[in-house]
């Protein structure tokens, strides 16, 4: 199986602005006792996961950088709403992608390069031709526009990792209390192939969540249903 790295298509026909964000999180870490990092990015995103049971709900609707211990203590309270094989992080993100939108959408929408919208209609065609795992969440955008789209968030798991020898080889391990691994992305990067899922057709790379992967499969059922709007880089496996 290959794989593909899935980014925003600069060159593309489509002219939009989107600007927003989720409606809750998870605060940064301020300070970290281990590793003394102040820290977080909201790359992890989970659309889907409601957090209106959780108690003081406002708590997760301001950014900002917390202790580890007040971190840890809204993590518990996260938890047990989340989906399967879910992963926290500092400044991890839930609900729906709330904001303003205009402009001409192409099917699939790179918003950043760690965030896909998807039209309704192509998510449907995908699903028709077997994709995997694929999960289209609402999304709160209000259109300046007549004819708007309807727009959802692909929810990408945390799932596969990149190989240790596109990696700094004098690196350290991840902070023990906060999670920080405190590496850049890799200009060259190289797939894990031992961590890859097999039933999962897009996700993002559990040890840098910014890269959303996809399958060949995924590629193909695109460029055959002519759903653009992103653009595929090959990425190699070891």
């Amino acid at each position: 199986m290959s794989y593909f790295i899935i980014d925003e298509d600069r060159s593309s026909k489509y002219v939009w602005d989107i600007s927003g964000a989720h409606k809750w999180g998870l605060p940064g870490i301020h300070s970290c006792p281990a590793c003394k990092a102040t820290w977080g990015t909201d790359t992890r995103a989970y659309p889907s996961v409601d957090l209106t049971p959780v108690t003081h709900l406002a708590n997760f609707e301001e950014p900002r950088a917390e202790p580890v211990e007040e971190y840890e203590r809204m993590c518990s309270l996260v938890r047990p709403l989340l989906p399967p094989g879910a992963l926290l992080q500092p400044g991890a993100a839930f609900g729906p992608f709330v904001g303003k939108a205009q402009g001409r959408f192409g099917p699939l929408v790179a918003l950043f390069s760690w965030l896909l919208l998807v039209q309704r209609e192509a998510l449907e065609k995908l699903q028709a031709e077997g994709m995997l795992g694929l999960k289209g969440c609402r999304t709160e955008l209000r259109f300046r526009q007549r004819n708007s789209p309807e727009l959802l968030e692909l929810e990408l798991p945390p799932v596969g990792r990149l190989h240790p020898d596109c990696l700094p080889p004098d690196r350290k391990p991840p902070c023990p209390r906060c999670g920080r691994r405190g590496i850049t992305l890799p200009e060259d990067m190289l797939l894990d192939a031992a961590t890859l899922p097999s039933h999962l057709d897009l996700f993002r790379l559990e040890d840098f969540s910014t890269v959303i992967v996809c399958t060949e499969r995924f590629v193909e059922a695109c460029r055959r249903l002519n759903l653009d709007g992103v653009t595929f880089q090959s990425l190699p496996t070891a």
